[in-house]
């Protein structure tokens, strides 16, 4: 069978770039990119396509790195940016946490949902969370690459189906009479929460090396076949983002019920109104759906940042053993579970934390991955890329400003 086979071949190359996908939707997507179209309709579309645009180049440029130095950012930013390594570090260990406590929680909750039978909430975080250790700690990256790859495959089917029939029936609700404007100064919050994790935090672009160079030492891979990867990747990501938004405004906006802003309050939220809007049987084809987006998001979440923050321990201390990716991965999920059971209340408001320092970070590991890739590989760059790369730089740094600025008001 010389078709299947070239098949699998060409299917084989793709890895981390659908795994940066994985990580990428979850609350981005699900939560923020929705509640842009169940409050604002579809006036967000062009800002969701925007900052998509404009972090494109420096997630590029990681992959780029990686690509021709057979090193991963992390070992870049430790040979070149001493003083921005250490910061990277510090961050990460403060997302690895907060970021496994909140996607750990949401996907809990979205499970608890659906099952027909009532389930302590910690009880099946935690079975959870052992689901993906057992996965992660037998199958490492190999079994991490497969599963992400149908995870991708099945979201991305069943999220167009269920926005075709949402288009199908039609907005559930009318417009309002005067729309809510989102730029009003106040909102401006909300609207770095949105754009600190679209597509995904900055930092998912160093995770998305490391990935990448654990597969390139499994497979050899052309330049071209890695940015093939990344491209279906990245651009996936932002086409489901503003599929996301689009059934935010045809499933919730205009409606006189208050939308809700939690996470998980607002992911049930979204599935009662699918289910009360075209019937009941869509309840389980939105929690699927939701499901998928944040499991998905917890195991490359749990993997990506103890991968990192193990080869960044190694890197500082070159005697540690390759087995920190084990302890690290543990002591992650022991801490993103203590952070489940005893400060779950205050989770909305660390993720909000966490979501804004995403973004105003956003332009200083921006600029230390374009200064990887100086020389030789920028030039190569097309013309588009390198206009957006200024354009993206002025407006992270403008809007991130901004941002200060208005906080430092209040």
């Amino acid at each position: 069978m010389p078709a299947l086979r070239a098949l699998k071949d060409k299917f084989a190359i793709f890895g981390p770039g659908i795994l940066m996908a994985t990580a990428a939707i979850g609350g981005s997507h699900l939560v923020s990119s929705t509640q842009a179209g169940a409050l604002f309709g579809t006036q967000l579309i062009w800002l969701i396509v925007a900052v998509n645009l404009l972090k494109y180049p420096f997630f590029k440029y990681a992959v780029e790195y990686t690509s021709h130095s057979k090193q991963t950012v992390v070992e870049g930013y430790h040979s070149h940016y001493r003083f921005g390594f250490k910061v990277f570090v510090l961050l990460n260990i403060f997302a690895a946490i907060v970021n496994t406590a909140g996607v750990l929680l949401l996907t809990s909750s979205l499970l608890s949902y659906a099952l027909p039978f009532a389930i302590n909430i910690e009880l099946l975080s935690f079975i959870l969370l052992a689901s993906c250790l057992t996965i992660l700690l037998l199958g490492h990256y190999k079994i991490l690459d497969v599963t992400s790859k149908w995870v991708m495959i099945i979201l991305t089917l069943s999220t167009i189906a269920a926005l075709a029939i949402a288009a199908t029936n039609g907005p559930a609700h009318a417009p309002p009479s005067v729309p809510t404007s989102p730029y009003d100064l106040a909102l401006l919050g909300f609207l770095v929460a949105l754009m600190g994790w679209m597509p995904a935090p900055i930092e998912i672009s160093v995770i998305n090396s490391s990935w990448l160079k654990t597969k390139m030492m499994k497979q050899k891979l052309t330049n071209k076949q890695i940015l093939l990867d990344f491209k279906v990747g990245y651009f996936v990501t932002l086409g489901l983002a503003v599929v996301f938004c689009l059934l935010g405004m045809l499933m919730q906006y205009g409606q006189e019920k208050p939308v809700e802003l939690a996470g998980v309050a607002f992911s049930q939220q979204l599935i009662d109104m699918y289910a009360n809007t075209i019937g009941e049987w869509a309840r389980w084809l939105i929690a699927g759906v939701a499901f998928l987006c944040m499991f998905g998001t917890t195991i490359t979440v749990l993997d990506g940042y103890s991968r990192v923050l193990s080869e960044s321990l190694q890197l500082t201390r070159p005697s540690t053993t390759k087995k920190s990716y084990t302890y690290i991965l543990l002591l992650q999920a022991a801490l993103g579970m203590l952070v489940v059971l005893f400060f779950k209340a205050d989770l909305k408001s660390m993720l909000m934390f966490a979501m804004s320092s995403a973004f105003v970070t956003t332009p200083v590991f921006a600029w230390m991955n374009l200064g990887l890739v100086k020389g030789e590989i920028f030039t190569r760059q097309p013309t588009y890329t390198k206009v957006l790369t200024g354009l993206g730089l002025v407006y992270l740094i403008g809007f991130a400003l901004l941002f200060v600025l208005w906080r430092l008001s209040l």
